[in-house]
């Protein structure tokens, strides 16, 4: 199948909704010294992205982001 999307690709989206429903697991593996506070999800941008907002045992918020991208096909000759 040949992408013809890729703003966002059905790929990206569907990977980073799966990425997603895997918080719980995520905080799991994390341990008990951080804490997932908030989740964002933005799928309908070119190369979707989640937020994840962190508390450390201290107390400090911390924010990473998740970005997913598709590289175009390579045609083959």
């Amino acid at each position: 199948m040949k992408t013809e999307n890729y703003n966002p690709s059905i790929f990206e989206v569907k990977l980073a909704k799966a990425i997603m429903s895997c918080t719980k697991k995520l905080q799991e593996d994390l341990g008990e010294d951080v804490r997932i506070i908030d989740s964002v999800e933005n799928y309908q941008i070119d190369n979707p992205m989640i937020t994840l907002h962190l508390e450390d045992g201290d107390g400090d918020v911390h924010e990473l982001v998740i970005q997913v991208i598709q590289r175009p096909d390579k045609l083959e000759k």
